[in-house]
């Protein structure tokens, strides 16, 4: 008895976990460069269950905007927040007050050298070609620090579009697009279709309560007239 309450348990509470990512996914459906998460089985885990980021590109959004750069291939920027190194894949780029280069959470972008710092900070003209390279009135800067994730089991949002990293880091294969954001690689009819899966795989799951519960009151039941 207690295997089969385990099962159900199990299988609940990943039903669960699925119905959270998919909430978190439509809620972050319009924030810039968003990775939807996925659920698969892990039969290393007892629960059974892993959930990773998407890594298929989103759609772009033109924007025009110099500090605005999009990602094209599998790969993340990589940030420092408090001393630590994480990776983002939002390209909506500030300047600081100091003409630091930051995230729009704040989190400085990291460049070969560390923090990128663009000389003359906001009256700079700020270009950025393919592979990342960033000049300010024609003087190359820096380079934005690139990295793919070679294991997307590794990567662990954090909210607010960062994550971090358990695995190797690889150099990266991609290009940056300047003046264009990337979307959120949500699909909504692919949302809607895995929503209405999971809401009968938790049908069923109730259904296998209700049954097994009315085993146990009827093999108690048999036990007390016995």
């Amino acid at each position: 008895m207690t295997d089969t309450l385990e099962a159900i348990s199990r299988s609940l509470a990943n039903e669960v976990r699925t119905l959270g990512t998919i909430s978190q996914n439509v809620a972050n459906a319009h924030t810039p460069g968003y990775r939807a998460l996925r659920t698969g089985p892990d039969f290393a885990d007892v629960a059974g269950l892993r959930t990773v980021p998407d890594q298929r590109d989103g759609g772009l959004t033109q924007t025009g905007r110099p500090l605005d750069i999009a990602l094209r291939g599998q790969g993340f920027l990589v940030v420092e927040r408090d001393g630590q190194a994480l990776l983002a894949r939002s390209g909506a780029l500030r300047l600081d007050q100091n003409g630091q280069l930051t995230t729009a959470q704040g989190e400085a972008v990291l460049g070969m050298g560390g923090p990128i710092v663009i000389p003359n900070g906001a009256a700079a003209k700020v270009r950025v070609d393919a592979d990342g390279r960033i000049w300010a009135d024609d003087r190359e800067v820096d380079q934005l620090r690139l990295v793919s994730a070679t294991s997307p089991d590794g990567v662990t949002p954090l909210g607010a579009g960062t994550y971090t990293y358990t695995g190797e880091l690889q150099p990266w294969q991609g290009s940056v697009v300047q003046g264009a954001l990337e979307r959120a690689n949500v699909d909504a009819a692919d949302e809607m279709l895995r929503l209405m899966e999971t809401t009968r795989h938790i049908d069923s799951v109730r259904r296998a309560i209700s049954t097994y519960d009315q085993m146990l009151d009827r093999g108690i039941n048999n036990l007390g007239n016995n």
